[in-house]
């Protein structure tokens, strides 16, 4: 055994520590998921055989397929709308460059600093007066323009050559041509960085949609377990199982374009 590989022992025992408490959780949830509630308690960690059990109890307890639905919709929408408003606006922050819009950028970062807990009554006010409570629209509209994914997109557009955008505007293209056609197909990192961002914080958003969907008949997937565990009686091999189907989406997502986030983070930092 070399001296190198001595020198690199603490580490790798450090990495595989690490390892086990990240994975350990998912373990755990997925185990549970196939155990009875006094297994779980008891912190059972071998799997069971009541999978089907929980999940004809979950069915019949919660309305799961309607839960499901709606966190995927407002998930799908946030996401796409986002992208479309957010690139829009870091490319306009970069190419038309002026000091006003810095201006502009920089009362956006200062409103990151600002909790959502502090707008959130303004917020469910606004929303109420207009008839938009217990709707998509009330909870998609605050998470679609988000300062982060502007200055996110923005960042990347530096990197953007804007002789490419002189040379299509001489050969005729119009400005939307542009856009969709000649600067969007670059940032497939950062669309990629950011949909998974916006997919995961909506998909797993709970209290602006606790908030303002007042009648449980739309209540997503996060809201869904926090009743669950609202009873007096609280079955934990159902809650897990629960826990699990609500992770494995944002598992999926992540995993898909891990890649093209990491890319897209570290060009962006650029």
């Amino acid at each position: 055994m070399t001296k190198t590989t001595l020198r690199r022992i603490p580490a790798y025992a450090f990495l595989t520590v690490a390892v086990i408490f990240s994975v350990f959780p998912l373990y755990f949830m997925a185990v549970s998921a196939t155990n009875t509630s006094n297994d779980v308690i008891a912190s059972k960690l071998l799997p069971g055989g009541h999978l089907v059990d929980n999940f004809k109890a979950l069915v019949d307890a919660q309305p799961l397929g309607s839960a499901a639905y709606h966190s995927s919709l407002n998930a799908v929408v946030t996401t796409v709308l986002a992208l479309v408003l957010c690139s829009l606006a870091g490319y306009a922050f970069e190419i038309y460059h002026s000091r006003a819009k810095d201006v502009v950028m920089g009362i956006l970062l200062l409103a990151i600093m600002i909790p959502f807990a502090a707008t959130m009554i303004p917020l469910f006010r606004l929303f109420a007066q207009v008839g938009l409570v217990n709707s998509t629209t009330a909870v998609v509209l605050p998470l679609i323009a988000t300062p982060f994914l502007i200055l996110l997109f923005r960042q990347a557009s530096r990197t953007f050559p804007h002789e490419i955008i002189e040379a299509a505007r001489l050969d005729g293209l119009g400005e939307v041509s542009i856009f969709t056609r000649i600067y969007l197909p670059t940032m497939k990192p950062t669309l990629a960085a950011a949909g998974v961002i916006t997919f995961l914080f909506s998909w797993n958003n709970f209290l602006w949609p606790k908030v303002i969907l007042v009648d449980n008949k739309y209540q997503t997937l996060p809201m869904l377990l926090s009743n669950m565990r609202a009873g007096y009686v609280t079955d934990y091999g159902s809650l897990m199982l629960a826990v699990l189907i609500v992770s494995v989406p944002t598992m999926v997502v992540f995993l898909l374009l891990q890649r093209s986030f990491a890319e897209g983070v570290t060009g962006a930092i650029k």
